[in-house]
């Protein structure tokens, strides 16, 4: 046995050893095996959890054939699924190119099923005319859900069930789990106190809002940028402050983009933002911080460490970008993601979406849709069974 598949398979052991959920599931795809005779096409974050759910469609008669997300992937991982007979591609030095190869090679094994994150999967069967196939997906981000119907909305002849609908993702994994990651990610990456900094969090949904309420907890000073009427008066009665990004770019020591759009933090920000100024993305894609333009206006970059680049602007103040733009929580040294329990829901949520998909996908329309109520009832009753 090769060391890295050695250090996945104890890591993988571990996080199994915790999703309850999953576990039981397991128990029962093996007696029922609903995938059988089908492909599960993948697009993920590699990482322990994920080998967990894979793990789960497998023992269940699935053939999996798929690829990490752009800068998450963890090699021992990709190890642990290869030496458990799936087809996986890529590693963690894996670049944007190179993503896009491997997710069409995902498409071009022809899945019955896509499993989705980020909608990559379901741009490149549309690009190559090999949507027909597919019976249909889950897609687990607001940012593929809005990649959907923004662009593909009417190409798209099959359901997919959009687990960041559910309310229970959104409370337990995006709200909790996410807002407590990321500030645990920005700490790990920084070692710096939240106690007393000037944080600034661009979006109010619920990722933006966990991390808000989190840093709020840790004695930090927090503001809100959002776009969103009705969410700017729950930041209010929060009891944060809201204000334009103009306003708050000379304010803020931590900047963290939630938002699921490009480009929310440019040239004009990065002006006038005070000198030792932080800049993290929470947000699926690694744009939402204008990092190609950050490169161009510096005047020199230095790197400190695997975490932090320093970038010196021409007028001599310093800004640091955290995981080169990439989400935090899946990036950089040693990231751990979301916590496990969370996970676990989440991913029951995909299990039993894609079961749904292959038993009972005649009564559902095309095109993206929520988790059924059936599963998201079924879910929380087993969750708060979990915490008895």
């Amino acid at each position: 046995m090769n060391e890295l598949l050695e250090k996945g398979q104890v890591r993988v052991n571990w996080i199994r050893s915790r999703m309850q959920l999953l576990r039981n599931v397991q128990e029962t795809f093996r007696r029922e095996r609903p995938f059988s005779n089908k492909t599960i096409g993948v697009s993920l974050h590699l990482e322990p959890k994920t080998a967990v759910l894979l793990e789960t469609l497998k023992i269940g008669g699935a053939r999996i054939v798929g690829t990490g997300n752009l800068g998450s992937t963890q090699d021992d991982i990709v190890e642990v699924l290869k030496s458990w007979g799936m087809t996986i591609y890529g590693e963690r030095s894996t670049d944007k190119e190179e993503h896009l190869r491997n997710v069409a090679k995902t498409v071009s094994a022809k899945p019955d099923l896509l499993l989705d994150n980020g909608a990559d999967l379901v741009e490149c069967a549309i690009k190559n005319n090999l949507i027909d196939r597919i019976s249909g997906g889950t897609e687990e981000t607001t940012s593929g859900d809005d990649k959907l119907r923004a662009k593909f909305i009417d190409k798209i002849n099959f359901p997919i069930i959009v687990i960041n609908d559910s309310p229970l993702k959104r409370i337990v994994e995006n709200q909790h789990a996410v807002g407590q990651g990321n500030v645990e990610s920005i700490m790990r990456m920084t070692n710096l106190m939240i106690n007393g900094r000037r944080f600034v969090i661009v979006g109010y949904g619920w990722c933006g809002r966990g991390m808000a309420h989190y840093l709020k907890s840790f004695g930090g000073r927090v503001s809100i940028v959002e776009k969103d009427p009705i969410k700017n008066l729950e930041a209010v009665m929060d009891g944060f402050r809201v204000d334009t990004l103009k306003n708050l770019a000379s304010w803020g020591q931590f900047f963290c983009t939630a938002t699921s759009r490009e480009s929310v933090i440019s040239t004009n920000e990065f002006n006038q933002m005070p000198d030792g100024a932080i800049l993290a993305n929470s947000g699926h894609f690694p744009d939402e911080i204008n990092v190609r333009a950050l490169r161009d206006l510096a005047v020199n970059v230095n790197s400190m460490g695997s975490d932090l680049e320093e970038f010196e602007l021409p007028n001599g103040k310093k800004l640091i970008l955290l995981a080169g733009g990439q989400m935090i929580e899946l990036a950089g040294t040693e990231p751990k993601g979301n916590s496990i329990e969370a996970m676990d829901l989440g991913f029951m949520l995909q299990a039993l979406s894609l079961e749904f998909l292959v038993k009972d996908a005649e009564i559902l329309s095309s095109g993206p849709q929520p988790v059924p109520t059936s599963i998201n009832r079924k879910v929380a009753e087993l969750m708060v069974e979990s915490f008895k």
